[in-house]
């Protein structure tokens, strides 16, 4: 009896243990590979290429003339509808805590 529920514990143990196995194979073969496959390293190119483009250029990439026309268009129109502020930076707020009144509570 007790040979019994030893080898069915084994046999679970063993299980669990292949299934773990198995899964920490199959995640660190991905992270030992150290090539990608063509398709994401082109993927990978090309945010490169596109993060330096961004940093040469200072804004947006490959736009043309009309691009800032239509910012300053509607940077405008904003500021007609919401003030004069700058549209450009985050607002800054200010809250204050209320001030309670202390009420005493009439004694009944």
């Amino acid at each position: 009896m007790i040979l019994q529920r030893l080898f069915r514990f084994s046999s679970v143990i063993r299980s669990a243990v292949s299934v773990h196995l198995r899964r920490n194979v199959g995640v660190t073969a991905v992270v030992f590979n150290k090539e990608l496959d063509p398709i994401q390293k082109l993927f990978v190119d090309k945010i490169r290429e596109y993060r330096s483009k961004r940093q040469a250029s200072g804004g947006p990439v490959d736009t043309g003339p009309e691009y800032q026309q239509d910012l300053e268009k509607e940077l405008f129109k904003l500021k007609q509808m919401y003030g004069k502020a700058d549209m450009n930076t985050f607002p800054s707020f200010a809250f204050e805590d209320p001030k309670f009144e202390a009420v005493e509570k009439p004694q009944s």
